[in-house]
C-alpha cells in the first residue's frame, strides 16, 4: 500500500491544507459541519476510538505523516494523535495557530472553563455565545434575567430565550456591528481560536466598548513540526510528499 498522509481536520485552516492533497491521502473529520465533497484526497468521518484506534489505523493505512490541524480547543483529539503517533512510530506535526492578543481599549476577562463562563456573564443581559455547541447544552440554565444569542455552525431551533444563529465565517465588521445592534449584545463570550476569520467580533467589541469573556486555550501537546498558518504548513506538506513518496 502506498505510504500516506492523515490529516486531522474541522476547521477552515484544515480544508485549505486538505485542498492540496491528492490521492492516496486521507483527510479526517469528526463529523460535525458539512463534509466537503470537491477534494481530490479521501474523507474520513467519525473518530478512531481514542489513541489506540487511532494508532491501529496508522498501522492498518500505512499512514507515514500525521498532521494536526484541528481547532485549538480540540485537545483531547491532538492528546490522542500525539499518543498514537508515539505508539506507532509516525511523525506528528501541527498547525498552532497564534491566539489573538488583547489591543488597547480591549477588556478582556479570562476564564478556564463553563462555570467560569457563567460567573463572569452573571452582571450582563444579553451575551452572544461564539463557542460553537457548547452552549445548546446549557440552555436550560439560562437565568431569568438573560437573553443568550447563540452562533454555531448548525441549525437549531433555540429557547425561549435563547436565539441560535447558523452561521460560518469569515465574518466582517460590517455584520457583527449589525447583529450586536440588532441582539443588543452588551458582552462577548469567545474562545481564543486566533486567525482572521472570526476576529471581527473583538474589533466591534472593543469599538462599541463590550467586554469579552475569553476561554483560556487548553495545553496542547508538542508536534516534531510547528508552523503558525495554513499556508506554511501547506508547503511544508507537499515539500514532505515530493521528497518521500515520489520515487
Amino acid at each position: 500500500m502506498t505510504p500516506r498522509v492523515l490529516l486531522l481536520g474541522g476547521t477552515g485552516d484544515a480544508l485549505a491544507i486538505a485542498r492540496t492533497l491528492g490521492a492516496p491521502h486521507v483527510y479526517s473529520l469528526a463529523g460535525l459541519g458539512r463534509v466537503p465533497a470537491d477534494l481530490a484526497c479521501a474523507v474520513r468521518v467519525g473518530g478512531f476510538g481514542g489513541a489506540e484506534g487511532l494508532a491501529r489505523f496508522l498501522a492498518d493505512e500505512n499512514i507515514a505523516l500525521v498532521f494536526d490541524a484541528t481547532h485549538p480547543y480540540a485537545a483531547q483529539i491532538s492528546a490522542n494523535a500525539a499518543r498514537a503517533c508515539d505508539a506507532a512510530q509516525v511523525p506528528y506535526w501541527a498547525l498552532r495557530r497564534a491566539p489573538w492578543q488583547p489591543q488597547p481599549g480591549d477588556d478582556w476577562r479570562g476564564v478556564g472553563g463553563w462555570r467560569g463562563v457563567i460567573e463572569a456573564l452573571a452582571p450582563f443581559a444579553r451575551p452572544l455565545f461564539t463557542l460553537g455547541r457548547e452552549p445548546l447544552a446549557h440552555l436550560h440554565e439560562v437565568p431569568p434575567r438573560q437573553y443568550w444569542t447563540i452562533r454555531c455552525l448548525e441549525a437549531h431551533p433555540g429557547h425561549a430565550r435563547a436565539r441560535i444563529i447558523d452561521a460560518r465565517g469569515p465574518f466582517t465588521a460590517e455584520g457583527e456591528r449589525a447583529l450586536f445592534t440588532e441582539a443588543r449584545i452588551d458582552v462577548v463570550v469567545s474562545k481564543n481560536s486566533g486567525g482572521a476569520a472570526t476576529e471581527a467580533k473583538l474589533a466591534v467589541a472593543r469599538e462599541l466598548g463590550l467586554p469579552v469573556v475569553m476561554m483560556q486555550r487548553p495545553p496542547l501537546p508538542p508536534a516534531q513540526r510547528e508552523f503558525a498558518s495554513a499556508q506554511e504548513a501547506t508547503g511544508a506538506l507537499d515539500d514532505y510528499i515530493k521528497r518521500s513518496f515520489s520515487a
